[in-house]
């Protein structure tokens, strides 16, 4: 198929991007401490020299207690900030573009059972398999939280980032305000319906809105399933979904980047329009696919140790020529081989480098 639409150019607002390929964010847990270090830098450097369209980072925590699951993840405030300011220069001196997904990871644990953050943030003490396991957030918590998101926005603009993206998805906070089964308050922060329950994130928007300005583009993250809750679900309708969505468009979201495991699968009976497409059409606004783009598998067997190897991309090329979406984040397959979309452009596909658990162990 023809890669014209994967490699013409996209522009919003302040944004223009060279192609439609987005690295998606993939957490690496090796910046000491939450400080981004030189071989971060690097490790970002490489795939703005070989034509990402935009870099979307791992995901990095706001300033509350308990934000990150993991030590070494990075912060988003603080020392980390200098850390970020290097990686930012060393992208854009290849000509890249990049983004900070901007991070409260919530009820989520990391697999270190030795960091544990307390206290934990969640909007009703709920986790995710609906154990009461802390406190809800007080008001005051809220506040702050809504804050801390605000700044790191402000924070990512001062530093030259090109936009931000908010990770409200897979079981993260804001994730948790969105889903019936977490989010039980019987306050403004809660609601027996989706859209009710969307206050949280578009108070976060507006915030970072007024944050960042009119012309600077955010990104919201958002999915229908959880770690470790594949069935989950969020909106069961396209109007349930509308109601989800259309709130956060109007609180200031520009794009909308829809999680899933497999791009390729509907998301409503009916239709063949996978979250991506359904949300594009439900609102308008551009959306970014993602979900085992480029490889054999899909990610959560791939992070469990299933080795993939690269497929065609034919099917994400179909859609996105269709106009289901805009723009399509790639993860795994950019994380094993720097010139993935090099090899793309160049039709040597089939000679990018296969995806195996061992190459979370290091950055390259």
């Amino acid at each position: 198929m023809s890669l014209d639409t994967l490699f013409s150019p996209f522009a919003l607002k302040s944004l223009s991007l060279p192609n439609r390929i987005v690295m998606a964010p993939m957490t690496r847990n090796f910046s000491p401490g939450g400080v981004p270090n030189q071989a971060v830098a690097d490790y970002y450097e490489r795939r703005a020299e070989h034509n990402v369209g935009l870099i979307l980072t791992e995901g990095t925590v706001i300033e509350r207690p308990a934000s990150k699951n993991e030590a070494n993840i990075p912060n988003f405030y603080g020392d980390a900030l200098d850390g970020w300011a290097k990686v930012v220069a060393a992208v854009h001196a290849k000509g890249g573009k990049i983004a900070p997904q901007i991070w409260h990871t919530g009820a989520v644990l990391g697999g270190d059972a030795g960091y544990r953050p307390t206290p934990m943030d969640m909007p009703s003490g709920i986790a995710l398999d609906g154990k009461t396991v802390a406190k809800p957030m007080s008001d005051a918590d809220i506040a702050d939280t809504i804050a801390a998101f605000a700044a790191a926005a402000g924070n990512a603009k001062r530093l030259g980032f090109d936009a931000i993206e908010l990770h409200g998805a897979h079981g993260y906070l804001i994730d948790e305000f969105f889903w019936s089964l977490t989010n039980k308050r019987d306050d403004a922060w809660g609601g027996e319906t989706v859209g009710e329950r969307t206050r949280f994130a578009a108070a976060i928007l507006k915030a970072c809105r007024a944050a960042v300005g009119p012309d600077f583009p955010i990104i919201i993250r958002l999915s229908q399933w959880k770690g470790g809750v594949f069935d989950a679900k969020i909106a069961y309708t396209p109007a349930e979904m509308e109601a989800w969505l259309k709130p956060l468009v109007d609180a200031g979201a520009d794009i909308l980047h829809c999680s899933q495991r497999r791009f390729w699968e509907p998301e409503f009976d009916g239709s063949d329009l996978n979250f991506a497409g359904w949300a594009k059409k439900l609102t308008g606004v551009p959306t970014i696919t993602v979900g085992s783009v480029g490889l054999s598998g899909e990610f959560i067997a791939g992070f469990g140790g299933e080795a993939s190897h690269s497929v065609a991309i034919d099917e994400v090329l179909r859609r996105l020529d269709r106009g289901d979406f805009d723009l399509v984040a790639v993860g795994r397959a950019i994380l094993s081989d720097p010139e993935w979309v090099e090899k793309i452009r160049s039709g040597r596909g089939e000679e990018a480098r296969g995806f195996n658990r061992a190459l979370l162990g290091e950055l390259f």
